[in-house]
């Protein structure tokens, strides 16, 4: 048994910067140590990360029962999650849980979700103040934190529930509370403690909902309302905790997430005004063809800003990874950034360029924001059809400019944020699309 080649510091100060500056870690580790390196964490655990796309499709297509995908998320998802969530199962559960969700992600339902999408982005607009520094990202998190309301929770007035959302949420974007595992910290820790205790107000007001709702169902187009539906092959339907679980997956997964993918998008976009004008142009000739720039946009943003910088798996009996045999407990972890930072695949990698996409098809094995494998994100459609709608909407309809500058790269719980929240400045805002 053999680890790849990694630093010799003590886990916890190599955890401790995997926490505060991870890009500038997997950069140095990599530049030293190649495609596939070792960090360690402070109770003896390793982490072989790996940036080589053959590598990368060999894990992610390896026998899911070798390498558990829900079990290297939990250690950081469950305390939030819970032990339910598609992002923390394996196996038969995993598999009978993503065939009871995917439906609300296909078809018709989409249609209406862009709908709401679409109505809320315009809502939004109108408040956005003018000519004064405001954090883009807030407004974005305000968007889709509406959009996760009303399409999964099929609630528009939600009462305590947004509140006690917000608040959780505050903490899981607070790395030293999302990692106290990681730092070898027990569960009776003050993190652990308040993780809880907000996660309990907000699962008071979840089964509220999924009460009410069981009680007296709508019939909506809500994922809730599907999920309240839906049957396995036993006919046997989602238990609350099932229902409260999954619930609370897509709010995290799809809220934050896409705020974040959107204010780096625009971050991008007014720090290279030609890329920007080509895509307002685009979206303004009309046609079949008008989302095609928007989507080459989209790629190269989470490409070159990717939102989280790894996928996780862990090895349950030794696993051969290229030269190296790897014990039973590895945890494995394709790394999305080093895989679309390579100059081979992307000449010039850390350039924006949306052009570079013009014609091109995504490698699975070197662009994965959203994962891959059998463990694909779920809402990745969702998520798209949201940048989209959003971009489109706030390109068309507004000027705008940097406050500060391009903004430096910040951990937020498990998202690589912008530091200054994209701060910017709202020169124009038309009731119409307009091309000047």
């Amino acid at each position: 048994m053999m680890f790849p080649p990694g630093s010799k510091a003590p886990g916890l100060y190599q955890i401790g910067r995997w926490i505060i500056h991870p890009l500038k870690l997997l950069d140095e580790c990599h530049q030293r140590y190649g495609d596939v390196f070792t960090l360690s964490a402070p109770r003896g655990e390793k982490f072989v990360i790996v940036g080589d796309p053959d590598l990368i499709k060999q894990v992610l297509t390896s026998d899911p029962a070798t390498l558990l995908a829900g079990q290297g998320n939990a250690t950081l998802l469950e305390p939030m999650l819970g032990k339910f969530s598609l992002l923390t199962l394996d196996g038969a559960d995993h598999l009978r849980q993503r065939r009871l969700l995917l439906p609300a992600f296909h078809g018709e339902r989409m249609k209406a979700y862009s709908t709401v999408m679409a109505e809320t982005t315009e809502s939004s607009l109108e408040r956005w103040p003018m000519h004064q520094p405001f954090a883009l990202h807030s407004m974005m998190q305000e968007i889709t934190l509406d959009v996760i309301l009303r399409t999964v929770f099929g609630v528009s007035s939600s009462g305590d529930l947004r509140g006690r959302l917000l608040a959780l949420l505050e903490v899981a974007t607070n790395p030293w509370l999302l990692f106290p595992g990681l730092l070898g910290l027990s569960p009776l820790s003050i993190p652990w403690l308040k993780i809880a205790k907000l996660k309990a107000a907000v699962d008071e007001s979840i089964y509220g909902i999924i009460a009410s709702r069981r009680h007296k169902p709508t019939g909506g187009a809500d994922v809730l309302s599907m999920m309240l539906d839906a049957r396995d092959e036993q006919g046997a339907p989602m238990s609350d905790v099932e229902v409260r679980d999954e619930l609370v997956t897509l709010l995290l997964a799809g809220h934050e997430t896409t705020a974040t993918a959107l204010a780096w998008t625009f971050d991008r976009l007014l720090a290279h005004p030609q890329v920007l004008a080509k895509l307002r142009a685009s979206l303004l000739t009309g046609g079949a063809g008008r989302e095609e720039y928007l989507d080459c946009v989209i790629r190269e943003s989470l490409r070159v800003r990717p939102i989280v910088p790894l996928v996780g798996r862990v090895a349950v009996k030794p696993y051969q990874l290229g030269q190296w045999m790897l014990p039973a407990g590895t945890r494995i972890a394709p790394s999305i950034y080093l895989a679309g930072h390579r100059a081979a695949a992307y000449p010039n990698p850390r350039s924006f360029d949306p052009d570079r996409w013009i014609g091109v098809k995504p490698d699975p094995y070197t662009w994965l924001p959203f994962g891959g494998g059998t463990r694909r994100c779920i809402g990745m459609a969702f998520a798209q059809a949201e940048m989209r709608l959003v971009l489109q909407s706030v390109v068309l309809r507004t000027r705008m400019r940097l406050a500060d500058g391009p903004a430096a790269v910040v951990r937020r719980g498990i998202t690589l944020a912008p530091a200054n929240g994209t701060r910017v400045i709202l020169e124009e805002r038309t009731r119409h699309a307009t091309a000047a």
